[in-house]
Order: C-alpha cells, then structure tokens, then sequence
C-alpha cells in the first residue's frame, strides 16, 4: 500500500469536503482504530452541529481541499449571472446530475445547479425536490464565500441574492 502524500492542512484553517461543504479543522490527533494507528483531521461543520474525522492520508483522494481563492469565488458569481441551462432530459436524471455537482465540493459546479435551479418570482414555482437541491446549493455556495470573503453567512446571502436578482433585470 503506497502512501498517498499528506496534505499541509493546519488546525483553525477553513477546508472544504465535498459530501459537507465548508468546516474548520479543530486538531489533528492521533487514534487506534482496528489495531492501526491514524492520525486523523478533526472538523467541525458548526451550522450541522457535525464532527467529522478524516484520516490525513485519505484527505485529498477523497476530494477535501482548500478553501477557493478569490478569483474562483469571483469566476462563481460570474456564472451566477449566466442563463440557465436545463437539460431537456427526464428531472431524475437532472437531480442526479445536480446531486454529483454539490457533492463533488467544486464551488463553480456548485455555482451551476444554483443558477439553473434559480426561479424569480415570476416563474413558475419549484417542486419540493427542485427546492431541496437548490436550497442545497445555494447554502454551500454561500458557505464557501463567506468563508473566503472573511463575512458572515448573512452577508454572503446578500451578496449572492443580489447578484441572482440583478441576471433577471
């Protein structure tokens, strides 16, 4: 079993894990599990009032990453303003395709299902499910620019809602 390289993340550092969006790690500890021993991330996902421990080795193989830099949020927000692209496909296969993009942490993929998800309020209303998977998107959007703009969630809500009613106008 070769070693995969360990990934420079440091304790109070903001990262992103694709299955929970954006958390702090707290420590990094050491632990016997199954008679191994692992040294393990600690994050907290506050908002979930979730901990999560993910062994350092498996981090970036299993897509945990930095926050993005200013210019992804920048190229995000950008995307936001676009049209929207639905696929004429049948909506199980889309919410499929939705679900793999907010679980795949890629914040402009996360960026795309927020804009084709998005009604104004003269469109048609969504269904629950259309509501769940945006809603979905729409708070690890808003999660991760928050984090990286250093303002807090009410904030980044602003920011983002005004750049989505500002495409309809």
């Amino acid at each position: 079993m070769t070693k995969t390289k360990k990934p420079d993340f440091r304790p109070n550092e903001f990262v992103v894990y694709p299955a929970h969006g954006v958390g702090r790690i707290i420590s990094i500890e050491e632990q016997e599990i199954a008679g191994l021993h692992l040294e393990l991330f600690v994050i907290s996902f506050e908002k979930d009032k979730m901990t999560l421990r993910v062994p350092t080795h498996k981090a970036t193989e299993i897509g945990m990453r930095q926050l993005s830099t200013p210019d992804v949020v920048t190229k995000a927000l950008d995307t936001l303003k676009g049209k929207a692209r639905v696929k004429r496909a049948m909506w199980s296969r889309r919410a499929q395709e939705y679900e793999q993009k907010i679980n795949s942490g890629d914040l402009l993929s996360i960026a795309e299902v927020v804009r084709d998800l998005h009604r104004t309020d003269d469109q048609r209303e969504q269904s629950y499910s259309e509501r769940q998977l945006y809603e979905a998107a729409l708070e690890r959007l808003t999660r991760e620019v928050a984090a990286v703009s250093g303002v807090d969630e009410a904030g980044a809500q602003k920011t983002v809602g005004s750049v989505l009613t500002g495409r309809a106008a």
